[in-house]
């Protein structure tokens, strides 16, 4: 069974809202860089850097990767000598993911950044919230808080990837 959530428009106007959010908390666009989470997360980084620059000036805009730092991982050959290619040193690094669900996603994210040095502060932006937190990991901007049971799924479909934007719970 599958139950449409967010449809474009609201994907869009999540996406919009989150950027007014970010310039707001931020006082502007100063030292900000926005670092997306390989897959989904790395194309809404974009568009939210996008709506950004709209407003402010542009944005930085990143992907990572976060593979080698996940705990589940059992082969972190790389992560000893992993840097990210960000110049992150006393900047405001918003971390950017399609769905926040236990946390260890995001702490993932956070090992890989603070390998390749010191930010200034990390906040985090997720289009959906659906709970489950393994770790005292919260976001900062959500478009969606969406309590879910553990046996239901919260597919994200992003226009450049899967050709749509929508996102729906399936059981």
């Amino acid at each position: 069974m599958k139950n449409l959530i967010m449809d474009s428009m609201a994907m869009n106007r999540s996406i919009q809202r989150i950027a007014y959010e970010i310039i707001e908390k931020n006082k502007g666009t100063e030292n900000l860089i926005i670092v997306g989470v390989v897959r989904r997360g790395e194309n809404i980084a974009q568009r939210l850097a996008e709506k950004i620059s709209q407003l402010e000036k542009t944005v930085d805009v990143y992907s990572i990767d976060i593979t080698n730092f996940r705990d589940d991982n059992k082969e972190k050959n790389l992560v000893e000598n992993y840097k990210i290619n960000i110049p992150i040193d006393d900047k405001k690094i918003i971390i950017v993911d399609d769905v926040f669900h236990t946390g260890r996603t995001i702490r993932a994210a956070l090992d890989a950044i603070c390998t390749s040095g010191r930010p200034r502060n990390v906040q985090l932006a997720t289009l959906i919230d659906r709970g489950h937190r393994e770790f005292p990991i919260r976001p900062d901007y959500v478009g969606k808080n969406l309590p879910t049971s553990l046996d239901e799924n919260v597919i994200v479909h992003i226009k450049e990837i899967d050709g749509e934007d929508e996102v729906y719970i399936e059981k």
